[in-house]
């Protein structure tokens, strides 16, 4: 294990003053060894690799420019803010990130005061940072508000609406961290020699000079103004920024912790709304990670569970590849997920039907609307928590028009690692509520295929549900032996005829801990059953394949579910079969996740911290 002991700097900082403290010439070693603490703590406990080996230059200079946690940082997604939190008084428990009770993966406000503002989705950082300058105008502070963000961040509308709202007279640095794709027009030498030229103090104490001067000759001004921008303009194009009212400097070596630093403290100076534009390397410093920075963007533990056979995102991609070779209408949209959601062997087969859109869930799904008012039919693969930021493109754009789109629903459940800004807990409840929409909730490789072949044919809006990782072994083994039903509805791991005290009603790779509820239960005589949906809505279809499986003079029915309680499936299906007759002198409970965000705590599972583990659903049974 890594400790203090092991560093000559890396240990010893504690606040960003005690950074502040050390020499200039401290710094090369110093980023060294924050770069050999990550590649070996994301390695052990899993994480996002690449993104932060980029941003140890850049993290550094930011917390010795500014005077945090006066000064707000925010960053963007927040999970390049590793560097961040072993600057800010956390190295000494890096050793428990990302586990349960531990340092989050992302930045999180109840963790730290140097943590401004939650991250964990992409594109938010912006329109917050925005948030906290103009307040600290309006209350008269004069602190700064930095807000870091990558490129493919500014692939997000909110990036863009953000900008269309900053004010040149507020005190907020945006850093645009360019480590992909160039979104700079300010290509060839003479960008570089104008970069090279802003790099220099003197360039900005005469720009300010000259200003100031000008400003007490409004004519004059005003005409050298509009030479310099067509100037600007014909030699190297508008700046996109400038264009805005948003001084612009860089682009710099964000590598280069000299230039980086200088750059920051010129833009500190201006006192204004400033985008200082910087290039970094993802992966920097550890080969394996530079060379294919895409794979060690997230990585597992070394010690993590490994999974056997395909993922669920892996087996739709594949099904869906095949289905677009014999029809030419299938399309394929992800919101810059192309490995996470399985579509790259899409890509690569159906390239001219493959459409990744950037980090833009609202577009991805009013584009698929669109793709399908004309006769196209649209799968649009994004994971739970993300889909959530399209709610109303897929009410008024997709279902509101009866359009038929499928929507892959990756991620859904409780996600132990990344936790509450992952969880897809919320997607049942209000994908429930809207009229038109069917929803699919497969947990083996043949359901899935079934459902997402069902739900292309069937022409209507669909949502297609699926966990993370694979199936399990013993689900499939209970409920799938035998041949499938013509369309997929409910399957049960009990015979019509046999006689039970309890049912359990679920959905989901949950059915795990309900096989092993049973098991306990009936070593304590409880003869307990499960009946797993498949489809859920309509509510309707799904309250009569329950109540087909129901043995008769069964006194308990316990509806069990990986989801928020509040209008999700257990609420929602009990309702429906007690409006139906179908539960008279049956006792019902719901067990589901009630009213929060399931946190992780030390030494419990996700399970156990929402309680509806397998010990829960035991009790339940028995009392």
């Amino acid at each position: 294990m890594k400790s203090a002991e092991n560093y000559k700097y890396l240990g010893k900082i504690n606040t960003p003053a005690e950074l502040k403290a050390l020499p200039s010439e401290a710094m090369a070693e110093l980023a060294a060894e924050i770069r050999k603490e990550l590649v070996f703590r994301v390695h052990e406990n899993g994480g996002h690799l690449s993104s932060n080996l980029g941003a140890v230059e850049l993290t550094m200079a930011v917390h010795r420019v500014f005077d945090c946690p006066r000064d707000h940082v925010i960053f963007d997604v927040g999970h390049q803010s590793y560097v961040h939190k072993m600057l800010t008084g956390r190295f000494s428990r890096m050793d428990t990130l990302r586990k349960p009770g531990g340092i989050s993966g992302f930045t999180n406000i109840f963790e730290s005061e140097y943590d401004a503002f939650g991250a964990g989705h992409s594109s938010t950082s912006l329109s917050a940072g925005l948030g906290f300058a103009m307040s600290d105008r309006l209350s008269g502070s004069d602190a700064y508000t930095v807000v870091v963000l990558g490129d493919g961040a500014y692939t997000g509308g909110m990036i863009h609406e953000a900008l269309n709202n900053c004010e040149k007279n507020l005190k907020l640095i945006i850093i645009l961290n360019e480590n992909e794709i160039s979104i700079s027009k300010n290509i060839g030498r003479f960008a570089e020699s104008l970069a090279r030229l802003r790099n220099k103090s003197y360039y900005f104490k005469t720009k300010k000079f000259t200003e100031d001067v000008l400003h007490k000759v409004p004519p004059l001004y005003r005409i050298v103004r509009r030479t310099k921008k067509g100037l600007k303009s014909a030699l190297y194009g508008s700046n996109y920024f400038e264009s805005m009212g948003i001084t612009y400097l860089g682009p710099v070596d964000g590598n280069n912790f000299e230039k980086t630093e200088s750059l920051l403290r010129e833009a500190k100076k201006l006192g204004e709304c400033v985008l200082v534009h910087v290039r970094t390397k993802k992966g920097k410093g550890y080969e394996p990670a530079e060379t294919d920075p895409s794979y060690y963007h997230g990585i597992s533990p070394a010690s993590g569970k490994k999974d056997v056979g395909k993922g669920f995102s892996e087996i739709m991609g594949e099904s869906l590849t095949q289905m677009a070779a014999s029809d030419k209408r299938i399309c394929a949209i992800t919101a810059a997920m192309c490995d996470g959601t399985g579509l790259c062997g899409f890509k690569e087969a159906h390239k001219e039907r493959f459409f990744d859109v950037g980090i833009a869930e609202e577009h991805a799904l009013t584009f698929a609307a669109g793709l399908a008012a004309n006769g196209m039919r649209p799968v649009a693969a994004i994971y739970s928590s993300f889909l959530q930021r399209g709610y109303d493109n897929i009410i008024h754009d997709i279902a509101l028009q009866n359009l038929p789109v499928t929507i892959c629903v990756d991620r859904a459940g409780l996600n132990a690692a990344d936790g509450a800004t992952h969880h897809g807990l919320f997607d049942v409840a209000f994908l429930s509520g809207v009229p038109n929409m069917t929803i699919y909730t497969p947990v083996t490789e043949k359901t899935l295929k079934k459902a997402l072949a069902e739900s292309i044919a069937l022409g209507t809006p669909c949502a297609v549900r699926y966990p993370r990782g694979c199936e399990n072994a013993r689900i499939n083994a209970e409920f799938y032996a035998g041949e499938m039903a013509e369309k997929l509805g409910a399957a049960a791991n009990f015979a019509k005829n046999e006689s039970l005290d309890a049912v359990i009603i679920t959905d989901g790779i949950i059915a795990a801990e309900a096989l092993a509820a049973c098991d306990k239960a009936r070593e304590n005589g409880v003869r307990a059953g499960i009946i797993l949906l498949e489809k859920i809505k309509p509510y309707g279809e799904c309250a009569e394949n329950a109540a087909r499986l129901l043995p008769s003079g069964v006194k308990k029915i316990i509806f069990l579910e990986e989801e928020i309680r509040a209008g999700g499936m257990g609420m929602l299906l009990c309702d429906e079969m007690s409006r139906r007759g179908m539960l008279c002198g049956v006792q019902t409970e719901i067990m589901a996740v009630d009213d929060t965000f399931v946190k992780r705590n030390a030494g419990k599972t996700m399970y156990e911290d929402a309680s509806i583990c397998a010990e829960d659903i035991y009790k339940a049974l028995v009392k």
